[in-house]
């Protein structure tokens, strides 16, 4: 079995076509692949199911064995595979039914139309021994924003409890997100399906989103996350993302 091993901005994820794989994919499977001590490590594996050129269809894996219905991060990333492959500078990948167009510059930054995102009236969880404000918001995929300090052990204090949160039946991703001025945020991601992360292009868009709905920012929106920076530009309710993803290395198991 071959694969690849890319990041944006330290988000990393493994990257197979599945005519590679000698057996399907199974959650126990992606779970060893993804773990960084018995398997190669990473945040969550790209499954290319198919190629025609320029297009592709990918199905995204969580390296808890779940599936995700969209990453901004994941799909950038096969964006910088298939445009290399191909020799295309634009390029169009598919997850489930949602399409998505890309531009893949030389200078390795991928920019990615991410199409609608919807943002709900803000509302309080109530967490039992405290409430917390948030925003909801869909990229594809839940998030709920928080407005704080995005500091690491507020994130893992807050994360996985909100994540959980019968509020969410299908779970959420998590961002604590400070406003830095009217385009810029400082944001940290706790990943569904993944925990903490560097960074995270679905919850940076929709990060950014809130922001922009909650009138703390205008776009674009330079969003600041551990691993690096992303810029989300948004227009008529729709998003588009853009920042670097580069490949670290390949790989044959035995």
């Amino acid at each position: 079995m071959k694969l690849s091993k890319w990041q944006a901005l330290g988000n990393d994820y493994l990257l197979v076509e599945q005519a590679e794989l000698t057996q399907p994919l199974t959650q126990d499977r992606v779970r060893e692949l993804c773990d960084y001590h018995y398997g190669v490590g990473s945040d969550g594996l790209l499954e290319v199911t198919s190629v025609d050129g320029a297009r592709a269809e990918v199905r995204i894996w969580n390296p808890d064995g779940s599936t995700a219905e969209l990453s901004g991060n994941g799909v950038r990333i096969v964006a910088a595979w298939l445009a290399r492959r191909s020799g295309a500078e634009r390029v169009a990948i598919s997850v489930g039914a949602r399409a998505l167009d890309a531009v893949v510059g030389a200078d390795g930054n991928v920019a990615l139309d991410v199409g609608e995102v919807e943002v709900g009236e803000p509302e309080t969880l109530d967490l039992g021994n405290e409430r917390v404000d948030f925003t909801p918001v869909s990229v594809g995929n839940p998030h709920a924003v928080v407005r704080g300090e995005p500091e690491r052990r507020e994130l893992l204090r807050l994360g996985p409890r909100i994540e959980r949160h019968s509020r969410f039946p299908e779970r959420t991703n998590v961002q604590l997100v400070r406003v830095d001025g009217p385009h810029d945020l400082t944001v940290s991601v706790w990943e569904r399906g993944a925990g903490e992360t560097l960074s995270s292009g679905t919850s940076s868009v929709a990060a950014a989103a809130a922001a922009v709905a909650n009138t703390w920012c205008e776009s674009p929106v330079h969003v600041h996350l551990p691993g690096g920076d992303l810029l989300v530009e948004l227009t008529d309710g729709k998003a588009r993302l853009t920042g670097p993803a580069a490949e670290i290395c390949r790989v044959e198991l035995v």
